[in-house]
């Protein structure tokens, strides 16, 4: 599954779905990187006020990337963009 985010409270919901839906809690997830629980928690609720270097852990944890591109790019593909389609 892609996501589309475009604000915080997208990449909560997508960071939350994709660990629950791979079966790893937030204290596996951290082992697996050398975060906290309360970092996974925070990143997931409160990803705004993440830093980069844990949430590109996370991402790795969760064996996930981060692509950047245009935005015009991603107008013909299937990827929910709001919350709600998902």
């Amino acid at each position: 599954m892609k996501y589309l985010i475009s604000t915080p409270s997208q990449l909560s919901h997508a960071l939350k779905d994709v660990r629950k839906t791979q079966g790893i809690s937030q204290e596996i997830a951290g082992k697996n990187v050398g975060l906290l629980p309360k970092t996974i928690s925070a990143l997931e609720n409160h990803p705004g006020s993440a830093t980069i270097d844990s949430l590109l852990k996370l991402l790795s944890s969760l064996n996930l990337e981060m692509i950047i591109s245009p935005k015009n790019e991603n107008e013909d593909t299937d990827v929910p963009n709001t919350h709600e389609d998902w």
